[in-house]
């Protein structure tokens, strides 16, 4: 296949949530917007996911690849100067950071406080960056990129994917709400919370509506951690990352054992099938990095932070394009039996 900056290839994104270290995403996407060689067709986000699609999208529709990349800097520097005090702390080797004490002893409150308790006059930084930054209107209005962002319904559990024409300020709000940091977003009269509860991210609104075969995941969450959780911080922080990867994991399950299924047919298969064995899976991910980082980092607001986590994020993705270009549209670059089932 001849491709290239003339002749790009068609993809979509599916992006992960996970705070602070959705940076690693914004480095990934920075690099693949520089090489030039992916046009993309739909984008599903979670969470910190969500915000990386939608400043993505509004900077495509502002200045094309250049205005993305610098609508996704704008972002995140945005986001690490946002709060009027340190939240991390650089060791002093200056290879790894740690939340501040202050912040560490809010985490602490939080087991014991509401939001409302907490947080009494619903103080969200990311409502002024997210709304200055982003053009809705115009966003609902294009139809060329599909959007699908992830929140979860905090009466019912249920997943609930919002489509472009559906995208505000609050729908982004809603997919990165922690209940134990901020009151529900109300939408329709419905409490939302963060939707990696429910899907981190959803890739079925991907495979039954989007045109591309071929499907990028950008995964944050480690799929196999080195060893046990032994203390009560690593217990609970193992907890919440298995409620927050549970639906995700069952979701590529499922597809995995589709894949299989079909794969193993002798006989003529119908529409369902076929467009089963046509979609092609590929991953980025940076799990040896990530697994060593603690959870408390995915709070960590730093400007150095955000930039290690971008350019291992650049170097990840070019390594990824480097060697799987030419699958794009043929097959896909990844085992999902082997990752999932």
């Amino acid at each position: 296949m001849n491709f290239g900056k003339n002749n790009p290839l068609l993809i979509n994104l599916a992006l992960q949530g996970g705070g602070a270290h959705g940076a690693f995403t914004w480095g990934v996407l920075d690099y693949l917007l520089e090489d030039g060689r992916l046009e993309y067709d739909g984008i599903s986000g979670t969470s910190a996911g969500a915000m990386n699609a939608v400043v993505f999208a509004n900077g495509l529709l502002n200045g094309g690849a250049d205005g993305a990349r610098h609508a996704l800097s704008e972002f995140w520097t945005a986001v690490a100067k946002s709060l009027p005090f340190e939240v991390a702390v650089r060791s002093a080797d200056g290879e790894s950071v740690s939340l501040a004490p202050g912040l560490k002893l809010m985490l602490q409150w939080s087991h014991y406080l509401s939001p409302n308790q907490l947080n009494p006059l619903d103080i969200d930084p990311l409502r002024k960056i997210v709304s200055e930054r982003i053009d809705f209107e115009r966003l609902r209005r294009n139809r060329k990129l599909k959007l699908y962002i992830a929140a979860t319904n905090a009466n019912t559990g249920k997943l609930r994917v919002f489509h472009r024409h559906e995208l505000s300020v609050d729908t982004i709000l809603a997919s990165a709400c922690l209940p134990t940091m901020h009151r529900a977003i109300e939408i329709d009269g419905e409490p939302y919370w963060d939707g990696g509860y429910s899907a981190n991210p959803a890739i079925f609104p991907l495979f039954e509506e989007c045109k591309s075969r071929d499907i990028l995941m950008v995964l944050l969450t480690p799929l196999r951690h080195k060893g046990d959780p032994h203390s009560a911080g690593e217990i609970k922080s193992r907890i919440l990352e298995i409620a927050f990867n549970s639906t995700f994991l069952r979701e590529m399950r499922t597809f995995a054992q589709l894949q299989e299924y079909v794969s193993r047919q002798w006989f003529p298969i119908g529409r369902f099938e076929r467009r089963i064995a046509k979609t092609h899976f590929h991953v980025i991910e940076a799990e040896d990095i990530i697994r060593e980082l603690p959870s408390e980092t995915k709070l960590a607001a730093n400007k150095w932070f955000f930039e290690m986590l971008r350019d291992c994020g650049r170097e990840r993705a070019k390594a990824w394009l480097d060697a799987n270009a030419r699958n794009i549209s043929k097959r896909s670059t990844v085992q999902l039996t082997n990752l999932f089932y």
